[in-house]
C-alpha cells in the first residue's frame, strides 16, 4: 500500500504537494457512502484520472477508497 503521508528519499522525508488518483475498480454495488466519497474526488468514470492537493482530508477520502483507486506521487 503507497503511504499517503509522504515518502523517503535519500534519508529525509519529502511530502509532495500534489497525488495523483486512478480508479480502477467499478464502483457499481458498492455502498452510497463509497460512491459519494468518488463523487467528491472527481472519479466518476473508470481508469480516470484526477490531481489533488495533498491535504488531511483528500488523504482521509483516499484511505476509505484505497480497494478501488491506484496512487501515485
Amino acid at each position: 500500500m503507497f503511504d499517503l503521508s509522504g515518502f523517503w528519499l535519500g534519508g529525509s522525508r519529502i511530502m509532495a504537494d500534489e497525488i495523483k488518483v486512478t480508479l480502477v475498480r467499478s464502483k457499481i454495488g458498492k455502498p452510497k457512502k463509497i460512491r459519494e466519497t468518488l463523487k467528491g474526488l472527481g472519479l466518476t468514470k473508470m481508469n480516470r484520472t484526477v490531481t489533488l492537493k495533498n491535504t488531511r482530508a483528500i488523504r482521509g477520502m483516499i484511505r476509505k477508497v484505497s480497494f478501488m483507486v491506484r496512487i501515485e506521487a
